[in-house]
């Protein structure tokens, strides 16, 4: 179960309630919104965990909202939409998405995804350990999910982002393809195809792209991706 409740956004009120109820009766704490700025008054205060949102909602739409939401480190997104092709789920993680599903959806299979999204929340922060990795300046605490650059500033991650970058700091200087990548961060038993490692890997190089002269991620053809600098392991900050 999510430690906090979830947030379900969609201008589609008898979807809503069915999925809502659905959630509640297996344990979960629902809030609900109709659009992005009733969800943003309920995210005031409320300690949540996952939002599921709609894609095509009248005013501020979801994608807007979830490239919001991403720069917080407390809330996995999924999204829903009637949007279903590649191009589009490409899109949803872009802005920022841990998981991508096309409606018509059943309660079901979003149940399932959202508990497979909180167990990897979860075991991410508790495998590590208390541990942080060090590399060219950056400092990534897998405890609080924040990348810090030498300056102390936080850099937001998503989860999708978050797990890429923990696998390749955990095995630097080793070739990782797209399927060990996609098994690492515990996507495998889901419909994610290759091109989503690399929009995860795209947005990951402009968040550490802060000196031009120091290559991080280095693609290798037709193989995967390898993590390039020497990595040291200390202590979480509190």
């Amino acid at each position: 179960m999510a430690s906090g409740p979830i947030l379900l956004v969609d201008d589609d009120a008898p979807l809503r309630r069915l999925i809502g109820s659905f959630l509640v009766e297996h344990g979960y704490p629902v809030l609900e919104a109709e659009n992005a700025d009733e969800a943003r008054r309920k995210l005031v205060g409320n300690p949540i965990e996952i939002a599921v949102l709609d894609v095509m909602m009248p005013g501020e739409d979801g994608l807007s909202l979830a490239r919001s939401l991403s720069e917080r480190t407390d809330i996995g997104i999924i999204m829903v939409s009637a949007l279903g092709s590649e191009t589009d789920r490409i899109i949803g993680l872009e802005v920022g998405a841990d998981d991508y599903l096309a409606k018509p959806v059943s309660p079901r299979e979003l149940l399932a995804r959202i508990r497979a999204l909180a167990r990897r929340r979860q075991s991410a922060i508790s495998g590590a350990a208390g541990a942080t990795y060090r590399f060219c300046g950056w400092t990534l605490d897998p405890i609080h999910r924040v990348l810090r650059d030498r300056d102390e500033v936080r850099i937001s991650l998503s989860d999708g982002e978050f797990g890429l970058l923990l696998a390749l700091v955990e095995r630097p200087m080793r070739v990782l393809s797209r399927d060990q990548l996609l098994e690492f961060v515990k996507r495998g038993d889901y419909d994610v195809f290759d091109r989503a490692v690399d929009t995860q890997i795209s947005r990951l190089r402009r968040k550490l792209a802060t000196r031009g002269d120091e290559e991080i991620i280095r693609t290798v053809r037709n193989e995967g991706y390898m993590f390039i600098p020497r990595v040291t392991r200390g202590h979480a900050r509190l």
